[in-house]
């Protein structure tokens, strides 16, 4: 097979084949036509995830981020940049194709992003509402032991929390990535906390002077509010592990390999 009958197959598989005519889940590198041996899913083609994918013989990454730092990969400002120009030569060197698989992947009949985490967490069956991932039902807990089943499942060293970790909670929210930045609307999380009447907003990537304050203010005045950040790295490349699971059956026998991203932070 090559690239190209591996993206129409995965976009078939998804969206009944339907293509974005404005999306950023285009090549990063390499060419459609090309060959495939191997194929690697990952969060992001960090340098890492590209040595791994060459000692599994794999030439086709599949990442849901960006590979050159910007949300559209533009090149225009890194035609100088030894960072840039050293990975391109280990890309280049090695013959491997990289496509992002971002928005349709988002925008699939189900979110595949939140189905990896879900079935990361084994709460496929907690949903307030069929309809949205938004919003979840769970056996009550606390904030404190909630997060520690978060640091558990999800391989974390650190959570952060905002509110108190005592407090009670079972109604519980997710915004995976920037979701919690508001999807183009800064009030949206704060609207959806109230709506849903959550108890903890589970986050990828916060704003300090929006979700977070809002949840900062309720706990100071007594209110059971609380949020949980696993930042956007954690909270997204379980859509991509069980990308893995869900691909090989579609691409001919081809090996198929999940590779961990994973968290860019060193903890001190």
């Amino acid at each position: 097979m090559n690239v190209q009958e591996v993206i129409d197959r995965i976009l078939l598989d998804c969206c009944g084949g339907r293509k974005l005519e404005q999306t950023c889940d285009v090549l990063a590198s390499g060419k459609e036509d090309m060959e495939v041996t191997g194929i690697v899913t990952t969060f992001m083609a960090t340098v890492d995830v590209i040595k791994e994918a060459i000692a599994l013989g794999a030439n086709l990454i599949i990442t849901h981020e960006p590979t050159y730092y910007t949300g559209m990969d533009s090149l225009d400002w890194l035609q100088q940049d030894p960072v840039y120009l050293a990975k391109k030569k280990l890309i280049d060197e090695h013959g491997i194709t990289i496509w992002r698989f971002h928005d349709h992947m988002h925008l699939a009949d189900t979110d595949r992003i939140y189905d990896g985490l879900l079935k990361e967490l084994e709460w496929e069956d907690k949903k307030l509402d069929d309809k949205d991932a938004w919003g979840y039902q769970i056996e009550e807990t606390t904030v404190g032991e909630l997060a520690g089943f978060l640091k558990q499942r999800l391989g974390m060293k650190v959570i952060q929390i905002v509110g108190n970790p005592q407090a009670a909670c079972a109604r519980i929210g997710i915004l995976v990535g920037g979701g919690s930045l508001g999807l183009g609307r800064e009030q949206m999380p704060m609207e959806l906390m109230q709506e849903k009447n959550l108890d903890v907003m589970i986050c990828g990537d916060i704003t300090e002077w929006t979700l977070c304050a809002y949840v900062n203010d309720a706990a100071m005045l007594g209110m059971n509010k609380a949020m949980i950040v696993i930042g956007h790295e954690r909270s997204e490349e379980w859509g991509m592990k069980y990308m893995a699971e869900w691909l090989a059956p579609l691409v001919d026998g081809l090996p198929v390999t999940f590779v961990d991203a994973k968290e860019p932070f060193v903890y001190l």
